[in-house]
């Protein structure tokens, strides 16, 4: 099952708190020395926060009372209540430095450690896995659902030690006064029961949210992507009111869950301060009846007090759950997807000075539909192949198969050892340097850098530019012209010495001139390579050695361009309707700067 057809909610049956103490117990395995740093932090204040309540009750039987009682105190307790204090303050603020420091640290390693398993497993994944997902989707999956996985571990660590500050506080309150600290410890069920019923009730609104938000990623990813085929049918309006749709189906889940959890949290913050006032109540009596003294009562609401914030806390950690749930789920669907064999394992190494060969081959995106069939192919070492057809007939694909991105049905693909380097018609260059786009980080001979550049016929143009080769090209090299582009993407495939070289009708935005010049500079200086160039222009399939006419799938003819134009009527048609086409084209070069064709 592909990502996209997982399950929006998990089973009901499975439990919210089974599924929380999975994930908790997922995160804290990834790193688990700054977890339990985190947490011990958290353990020392909350033994500091019962110790203070100790040091309260004694200053206030031994130094208040007396003072007002007998009009003076010893000074021996004064300083020794004061350094108490001083002592257990300190103590308390390393703990919660060391806490929500190493709390922080573990987030943040967590969520790089996840981040770099769901990228690591999308590298592996091959190009037919991702013909079944959606890219936006897959975008969200690495991002938001990481981020909203770890939400659970900020609050974690002070809200696992709040246990044992309840139990501590628990025995504290209870050896205090047993009927007033029973009315307080009946509290800590109520905010369980509370936890419960929200958790029930909310966690089908945040896995909704969550899709909704993986759909609405999608989608601007879509329209971004495609831009320009919106603008070509003025579809902007209804592109609007899709992502609209998208947005406001996200706004009414997230609106649905913010709206039971402010709900939980007002709850949360008046069931304690409704306690504290009975507890006063209840206290006063127990003092009339000289079973408490003022001290224990100032101990035991000043306990109570400081229970509030972490009583709180547990209850925002719960709250996060189903959110964190949500997003985990999205993201373990990718992490445990199958991950689908390398294709390019299933290339066939020939003999060193081999060329590509492909036998008897089939493919289809479908079971029942072959978009390849029996293709037979022979592109001898180190010449020129020209693969022609019309469109649709599987020119792309054919490429594909043979870079090894997609994996044959059946048959026989063979290629020479080496590297194979594949070239689309629209390349990909990154918001930054030509340098950096050409090396893709890694480190060149300066000779095969300039050899790649001048084959590609990209010099003239980069030295016109400000800074040269170093020179910052914007999102997509939007301040480059088609054809520049290519010619980048071109030497990107030529700096890496390819034994196999496949161009997807690569040099399509450059004038024939500037193209029969790259395809005499490869013969010249990329002799021993194996080149296979989608072709739709005359010119360039009258520069390749071979061509080979591909017709719904299958290989009808391979041989010299005079060969085919003789004996293929269909060739013959299909040369004469490209130079056809060409005619009818402007006389404006393609080949000039995006800004400069711009409406």
């Amino acid at each position: 099952m592909s990502t996209g057809e997982q399950s929006v909610s998990a089973p009901a049956g499975r439990g919210t708190y089974r599924r929380g103490a999975s994930l908790i117990a997922h995160h804290v395995r990834l790193h688990p020395a700054a977890f339990a740093t985190a947490v011990t932090g958290a353990a020392l204040f909350a033994v500091c926060t019962v110790a203070s309540t100790i040091v309260v009750q004694r200053v206030t039987d031994n130094v208040i009372l007396p003072r007002f009682d007998q009009g003076h105190v010893r000074t021996g307790a004064v300083v020794g209540g004061a350094l108490a204090i001083i002592v257990i303050g300190v103590i308390g603020a390393v703990g919660v430095v060391v806490r929500r420091s190493f709390a922080g640290i573990t987030t943040q390693r967590v969520g790089q450690t996840m981040s770099g398993q769901i990228i690591a497993k999308l590298q592996r994944q091959p190009l037919s896995w991702y013909q079944q997902e959606q890219t936006g989707d897959l975008v969200a999956r690495a991002g938001v659902d990481v981020e909203a996985a770890i939400n659970i571990l900020g609050p974690l660590p002070f809200a696992s030690s709040t246990v044992l500050l309840i139990v501590l506080s628990s025995i504290r309150l209870l050896s205090t006064d047993l009927i007033l600290g029973g009315a307080a410890v009946m509290l800590f069920p109520l905010i369980v029961i509370l936890n419960t019923v929200y958790q029930h009730r909310v966690e089908r609104f945040y896995d909704d949210a969550q899709h909704h938000l993986g759909r609405l990623s999608t989608a601007v990813y879509e329209s971004f992507d495609g831009v320009m085929v919106v603008k070509a049918f003025g579809a902007e309006g209804r592109e609007t009111e899709r992502l609209a749709s998208i947005a406001g189906s996200l706004r009414a889940s997230r609106m649905q869950a913010v709206s039971l959890r402010a709900t939980f949290e007002t709850l949360l913050d008046a069931l304690p301060t409704l306690a504290n006032i009975g507890l006063l109540v209840l206290g006063a009596l127990r003092i009339r009846q000289g079973a408490l003294t003022i001290g224990d009562m100032t101990s035991f609401i000043f306990m109570f007090t400081l229970l509030v914030l972490p009583l709180r806390l547990i209850g925002f950690a719960l709250s996060e759950l189903p959110h964190s749930l949500a997003g985990y789920d999205r993201v373990r669907s990718v992490l445990d997807d199958t991950e689908l064999p390398d294709p390019a394992h299933s290339i066939v190494v020939l003999e060193p000075a081999g060329g590509v060969r492909l036998s008897d081959v089939h493919f289809g995106f479908e079971d029942d539909r072959d978009v390849l069939s029996s293709v037979d192919l022979i592109a001898p070492a180190g010449k020129t192949l020209a693969l022609v057809g019309t469109t649709g007939s599987g020119k792309t694909t054919l490429l594909e198969l043979i870079a090894g991105l997609m994996p044959a049905a059946s048959g026989t693909v063979g290629r020479e050892p080496g590297r194979c380097c594949l070239v689309f018609q629209e390349p990909f260059l990154l918001a930054t340097t030509l340098r950096d786009n050409l090396t893709l980080g890694a480190t060149f001979d300066p000779a095969a850098l300039s050899m790649a550049l001048a084959a590609s016929e990209a010099n003239e143009f980069i030295s016109e530019l400000p800074d040269g080769i170093d020179t910052v090209v914007g999102e997509r090299g939007v301040s480059l012209s088609g054809g520049q582009r290519q010619r980048i993407a071109l030497a990107r495939a030529l700096i890496r010495q390819p034994s196999v070289l496949l161009l997807d009708d690569t040099t399509s935005a450059l004038d024939p001139g500037t193209e029969g010049k790259i395809l005499y500079n490869l013969k010249r200086d990329f002799s021993t390579t194996t080149t296979i160039v989608v072709a739709s222009r005359p010119s360039t399939i009258a520069l390749a050695d071979e061509v080979a006419f591909i017709e719904s799938g299958r290989i009808v003819s391979q041989g010299t361009h005079e060969y085919l134009l003789a004996t293929i009527a269909a060739y013959a048609d299909l040369v004469a309707a490209y130079d056809d086409d060409r005619a009818l084209l402007s006389e404006a070069p393609t080949d000039e700067p995006v800004a400069a064709r711009a409406p």
